[in-house]
């Protein structure tokens, strides 16, 4: 019997990216073949289609990207148990070792020996199929969509920057830059009960979708002062959490004067110019603690069961639909139609 082959997006170098087929992955014994029924785009596989490289991960060779998926079970390895063939699930897309001192403290995410979908060299999931170690794979409820299911992974960041920065329902929080990952952590905000939340970003299609999905304000930085305009807007107080996932430099600097004193900052946004100035006297005199976020961990059980509870409709950042076979096109429009794109999805089998 000949090799299963499978449709994949593979990535021969920047720009250059085609479909083509590639053997469809055998499970080891631990391990469930995952049919690929939607699939994100993310910010970082645009920056490798576009440039190769994410600070020290470099794309040395062909690679197929994508991490962000839902699908269905189609086969089992012999020693799995907690999934069966014809089961939907989410998948978790960082594998880690299990034995180390990060994974057994519960912070797994800070592994070493992670094998995370679609980081170079490891193979992603813009494919058909995606064979993956069953414990990061997770059931969806009978009433949430495979693109809900997809969803959950950028959308665990979010819950991952709130648990750093221990937000609780009595917060006012800022959030700068809303892309597909800030208007999640917004999303994730809520979800954690606040009310007060606040955004800023220079696009104003981002800005009209963050106020339809729940924020009270949208702030243009480019043509506002953020830090007066939160004043005014919390009658003094300021807010006690600003959560960064722009990355932009100025709006890294700028976090330490949009957070209340005694306040927190939570930086996600990775910064191109990797170092950036910040007024160290100020965290002092204010008493700030500033908070890293790498990934997340813990957070798709929670994501999955909250989700499920609440009338939330994630699905509002999808802005665009493609099949796989359209892959260039999708990407391109995810690179070049910032202003008019947010999550875009992609379906290997079909579009929904």
């Amino acid at each position: 019997m000949g090799e299963r082959l499978m449709n994949a997006a593979v990535l021969n170098k920047p720009l250059d990216i085609e479909v083509r087929k590639v053997p469809v992955p055998v499970p080891k014994d631990d391990e469930a073949l995952v049919k690929v029924r939607c699939i994100g785009i993310c910010g970082s596989d645009v920056h490798y289609y576009e440039h190769g490289r994410i600070g020290r991960f470099v794309v040395e060779a062909p690679i197929i990207l994508g991490h962000e998926l839902a699908g269905e079970v189609v086969e089992v390895g012999a020693k799995v148990k907690n999934v069966a063939v014809g089961d939907r699930v989410a998948v978790e897309p960082g594998v880690t070792c299990g034995t180390c001192a990060y994974c057994k403290s519960g912070r797994y995410n800070l592994c070493p020996d992670v094998v995370f979908l679609a980081t170079p060299p490891v193979d992603g999931a813009w494919a058909e199929y995606v064979a993956i170690r069953s414990d990061f794979l997770f059931k969806l409820p009978d009433g949430m969509s495979f693109e809900q299911g997809a969803l959950l992974e950028p959308l665990s960041v979010g819950i991952h920057a709130m648990k750093r920065g221990g937000v609780t329902p009595a917060d006012r929080v800022l959030v700068t830059g809303l892309g597909p990952i800030g208007l999640l952590a917004a999303q994730a905000a809520r979800l954690f009960g606040v009310t007060e939340i606040y955004g800023t970003d220079v696009v104003a299609f981002r800005r009209e979708l963050a106020l339809q999905m729940g924020v009270t304000a949208a702030i243009d930085p480019s043509r506002e002062n953020v830090a007066g305009r939160l004043l005014e807007l919390t009658g003094g107080e300021g807010v006690d959490v600003v959560i960064e996932t722009s990355g932009n430099a100025r709006a890294i600097r700028e976090t330490v004067h949009m957070v209340k004193r005694g306040g927190r900052i939570v930086q996600v946004g990775l910064s191109a110019e990797g170092e950036v100035p910040i007024d160290m006297n100020r965290v002092a005199d204010f008493e700030l603690n500033v908070y890293g976020v790498f990934r997340y961990a813990n957070t798709y059980p929670a994501a999955i069961q909250a989700l499920s509870r609440s009338n939330m409709d994630l699905e509002k950042v999808i802005t665009h639909k493609f099949a796989l076979k359209d892959i260039r096109e999708a990407v391109e429009t995810a690179r070049t139609q910032k202003d008019k794109s947010i999550k875009i999805m992609i379906y290997p089998h079909e579009v929904s």
